[in-house]
């Protein structure tokens, strides 16, 4: 570049938003998650005005991101979300759970959010089973899928049927963005990325509640290796789950 000044770009490396590395076990997607929402927030320029509040377990990783995190009770970011925004609205007030964490144990309070239409984006990773405490029956475990609680596979005469959580956040007034993404695919990553984007601009707009789920992979439990969990996102979760915005408004 001779007669020219050179510009140094970084083209790889951590961002700002990230100062350890994220944990996670082999394969694992709660990583890329909050990879994810670090990213985003950072190119909004928010990640200095952002608050993140945790469920209990694999979700709760995101705490090691270089962002304000509160570790909310089980099942109960929601509430603590709402009370922070609530003090601090010019902040993004974010949670990130698991299935379990968001709609069973904490089924309450992510209804109670959504009733009310707090100010505040809920970003939920479904992986089809409690990550953390050894692999049981979600809400939504799939027909026939086999866990610790469910070794002969889920019988919906049984067990019932899966929770289809991005549309049931849909039908709620107070909710003025659902939508569900995955990240078993770059393209996938890119259409999850732009979701939550959006969850934060309507945040910021004080359009109501928003919410993400996100379909993630958890190896370990499936007894699947990373590639292989890969595909069965693919050709399991995403026809029972499919992606797309469910709602995009604001509250009605």
């Amino acid at each position: 570049m001779s007669g020219e000044a050179a510009t140094k770009v970084r083209v790889t490396g951590l961002k700002r938003s990230f100062f350890v590395p994220l944990i996670g076990c082999p394969g694992c997607q709660h990583p890329i998650l909050a990879r994810t929402i670090g990213e985003v927030l950072e190119e909004m320029e928010m990640d200095g005005k952002a608050i993140v509040v945790t469920g209990i377990g694999c979700a709760a990783g995101i705490a090691t991101l270089n962002l304000d995190t509160v570790l909310g009770s089980h099942g109960g970011a929601p509430d603590t979300a709402t009370g922070i925004k609530r003090l601090r609205p010019e902040c993004m007030v974010v949670t990130m759970q698991g299935d379990g964490d968001c709609i069973a144990i904490g089924a309450g309070s992510f209804i109670g959010a959504m009733t009310r239409g707090e100010n505040i984006t809920i970003v939920m990773s479904n992986n089809t089973n409690y990550g953390t405490t050894g692999g049981q029956l979600a809400p939504t475990t799939l027909i026939g899928q086999k866990t610790a609680t469910s070794p002969d596979g889920r019988n919906p005469l049984k067990e019932g049927y899966p929770v289809h959580v991005a549309e049931l956040a849909a039908t709620f007034r107070g909710v003025a963005f659902s939508a569900r993404g995955a990240l078993n695919t770059a393209a996938n990553y890119q259409r999850t990325k732009k979701y939550i984007r959006t969850a934060f601009e309507k945040q910021i707009e004080g359009a109501g509640l928003s919410f993400v789920e996100v379909l993630s992979a958890c190896p370990p439990n499936w007894h699947m290796t990373p590639v292989e969990c890969l595909d069965w996102i693919a050709a399991k979760m995403i026809p029972e789950f499919p992606l797309g915005e469910f709602k995009n408004g604001k509250r009605s």
